[in-house]
């Protein structure tokens, strides 16, 4: 399940330049212009079913609710909207919450009053994507009260020692870049942080290779329909299966 409260982004670092929604090749190009959707208010949406005589929540119990996929959940332009968005993150305890951010040095900014260590249903990525964005963002990541953190390297574009961020992180999920425009993605970069994860016992999932994939030395270009399905055989998850399937 989907929830996009708002929409619009701007770069913030050097991972954002092609991205795939706003990059300079995306077909959102330019639209940096944060605006509220019509589906601010979705999480708390009913429908009545005459047959039942009941209304109901649109969005069933136990569902997975991914938040502001194509956005960032910390914009600034998004302060005011926040507080409202955990209003109804904290009404309905019974969804789990999930988002990524690139801006997690705004993390306090519009926290509801009654957060104290995180609320269970909220799991917070912090996304990075080379040694400096790791260096930058996640000192300050371990440092917040957050009660489900998880680190995503997306997209990977430079080798990354994770070894002093991973006490408390539940898993760490690595892509390479999409796109014609893609940066390369080493599978030397991948293996490394596959080793460290494994000593420090967190869950690693190679998710795709993106376009521009070395491997054995060899640049390659990997065909966007298999991308995810040739990072699985070279490297399958620890467990087998990913707990959250996101993109």
């Amino acid at each position: 399940m989907v929830w996009e409260p708002w929409t619009g982004c701007y770069p913030v670092s050097a991972g954002c330049k092609y991205c795939y929604y706003y990059g300079l090749y995306s077909k959102r190009y330019g639209q940096n212009n944060i605006v509220k959707t019509d589906d601010f208010y979705k999480p708390i949406e009913t429908i009545y079913m005459p047959r039942k005589k009941i209304t109901k929540y649109r969005i069933e119990s136990g569902k997975i609710v991914f938040t502001c996929f194509t956005t960032d959940f910390f914009l600034p332009e998004a302060d005011q909207w926040r507080v409202e968005a955990w209003d109804m993150i904290r009404k309905r305890s019974d969804l789990t919450f999930l988002f990524l951010t690139k801006r997690i040095d705004r993390f306090k900014i519009s926290l509801p009053d009654d957060w104290k260590d995180g609320y269970e249903n909220v799991r917070i990525g912090c996304s990075i994507e080379d040694q400096e964005s790791a260096d930058k963002r996640l000192p300050l990541y371990l440092s917040f009260p957050i009660k489900h953190k998880f680190i995503v390297c997306s997209p990977l574009i430079g080798e990354i020692d994770l070894s002093s961020y991973l006490q408390g992180i539940e898993s760490v999920r690595a892509y390479g870049e999409a796109g014609k425009e893609a940066r390369e993605c080493d599978f030397k970069w991948i293996l490394n942080l596959h080793e460290q994860c494994k000593s420090a016992k967190v869950q690693f999932d190679f998710v795709s290779t993106g376009r521009n994939f070395r491997h054995n030395g060899e640049l390659k270009k990997i065909n966007p329909y298999i991308q995810r399905k040739t990072a699985r055989q070279l490297l399958p998850s620890d467990d087998g299966n990913a707990d959250i399937q996101f993109e």
